[in-house]
């Protein structure tokens, strides 16, 4: 739900690894194609926001009273308060959310519901591909085979085959339709079709340190077991309001600089997630599934403060130098793929992280946040007791156990000139060394952007539609205009 659009030296970026098309001058478009802002401080602003789009964008409509001081905090330390998703992103703001009337405005509400009555739409649910099929003599892709009810079906395409996956499916998918590594597809038994080295590599994604708990004395902050109650229910049914329309209690975002990025550049390497919960706040036990803590590990570090009033501050990477990759386990469409992220094994990110934490410890510091009696719940992580508290070699440790993903896999089928061995489509999102076929999804990345991707995505999903529209309307004007009066396949 959280819409952050990334910085424009992200895309920027992007075209200067040779990728016309994708700076950011061009991309904002799309953006705003999509865009409903009902914030009306942020739509009169029409150089960066845009009303009308199917995607609705608006604040929370409820914050605690942390949420304020949140801003406050950041303006302490030094930083503006300000539109992250506007001219400048570093600094602090109340997250914006892909919300419509206090529920969540998903991809498939904004997108699909409008115009799920068309007659040349269908969606299949339950569904699962297994392939894309490809003539092995023309290497154009022609179809795709997937299973439904137990029966394996397929579809045909006259144009082309749009493959949007995602970032651990889509290369999947193309590994297991033969293309990708060569040495690698006849290990597992794939006959190879078209040799795609880049395929499943470069795997990036965000991480956040977890556990930085700040204890309060006012009962303000979201604990679930005080918020989910019968008034909060109805208040949430007939008012569209109150704490039940909270994101898991995130209200604010900081962006930051460490001493590892130019703060010059407004390219900061740290996302601050703020929340007005934390680990300890909804009794333990979905914090635990969610961030895979032992009971051993949480009863040690947060039981003593079990659902006490808290906030967390989550400092997230922006831009990790560790890079993943992702294999088939077999040739069986029906087994999962093997993940290899390689989370900080770059020096670099280990470093970057480290100076988010004590960022973070500086934010909880503030006068801004000691008014609520803010203190650091420092109890020491298991297996970092040997070190001395609070140095560097201790919160390298601390980063090393209690770290998890924010679930933005990219980048493994990233876009890039023909001239890069290890670009998989094209800058119009067509695969290399197949016909038809294009992949439109987070895997197509060069590099993560800056911040949460459900916007980023969203982006690319636009411009996406747009390069397809545009090919086939200009090959129909084309064979028209020739005299021929067949549809163009």
């Amino acid at each position: 739900m959280l819409y952050i659009r990334g910085n424009r030296r992200d895309f920027d970026q992007w075209e200067s690894f040779g990728n016309p098309g994708w700076g950011y001058r061009d991309i904002l478009y799309y953006f705003k194609k999509s865009e409903d802002q009902r914030n009306p401080y942020l739509a009169k602003d029409k150089i960066y926001h845009q009303t009308g789009g199917y995607l609705t964008i608006q604040d929370a409509p409820y914050n605690t009273p942390l949420g304020v001081a949140f801003l406050e905090a950041g303006q302490e330390m030094g930083y503006d308060i300000l539109d992250v998703n506007g001219a400048q992103q570093t600094g602090f703001a109340f997250y914006q959310y892909t919300m419509r009337r206090a529920t969540r405005c998903s991809a498939a509400k904004a997108f699909i519901r409008p115009i799920r009555l068309r007659p040349n739409f269908h969606l299949a649910l339950w569904t699962h591909v297994t392939r894309v099929l490809i003539d092995p003599a023309t290497k154009r892709a022609y179809g795709v085979e997937f299973i439904r009810e137990g029966k394996r079906q397929v579809v045909y395409a006259r144009k082309e085959v749009i493959l949007s996956a995602g970032a651990i499916n889509s290369p999947q998918l193309l590994m297991l339709s033969g293309i990708g590594p060569k040495e690698h597809l006849q290990e597992v038994g794939v006959p190879v079709l078209y040799n795609s080295p880049g395929v499943g590599q470069n795997l990036q994604d965000h991480i956040a340190v977890g556990g930085l708990v700040f204890l309060i004395d006012q009962p303000i902050s979201i604990v679930m077991n005080r918020l989910v109650n019968i008034n909060s229910a109805l208040r949430y049914a007939i008012t569209e309001d109150g704490p039940l329309t909270s994101s898991v209690g995130l209200e604010a975002v900081g962006f930051i600089s460490t001493k590892y990025a130019n703060a010059s550049d407004d390219w900061p390497d740290i996302e601050f997630m703020i929340t007005s919960s934390s680990t300890n706040s909804d009794g333990g036990t979905h914090v635990k599934n969610a961030h895979g803590l032992s009971d051993a590990f949480y009863n040690e570090v947060f039981s003593e403060i079990n659902n006490r009033d808290v906030f967390g501050v989550f400092p997230m990477m922006l831009r990790p130098m560790s890079r993943g990759f992702i294999k088939l386990r077999s040739s069986n469409p029906l087994h999962y793929p093997l993940m290899y992220h390689n989370y900080l094994t770059h020096p670099h990110d280990v470093n970057v992280m480290r100076e988010g934490v004590k960022a973070a410890i500086a934010f909880g510091q503030t006068s801004s946040m000691r008014r609520f009696g803010a203190r650091f719940h420092g109890k020491p992580l298991p297996n970092c007791k040997h070190l001395p508290l609070f140095t560097d070699e201790y919160w390298n440790c601390a980063i090393r156990q209690y770290t998890m993903t924010i679930y933005h896999m990219s980048c493994t089928a990233k876009m890039g000139p023909a001239t890069d061995p290890m670009a998989v489509v094209d800058p119009q999102l067509r695969v290399y060394g197949v016909k038809g076929l294009r992949v439109i999804d987070a895997s197509i990345m060069p590099t993560i952007t800056n911040g949460n991707i459900n916007a980023p995505v969203m982006m690319i999903a636009e411009k996406g539609s747009d390069m397809i529209k545009q090919q086939w309307m200009r090959r129909k004007r084309r064979t028209y205009g020739s005299g021929n009066f067949s549809v163009a396949a």
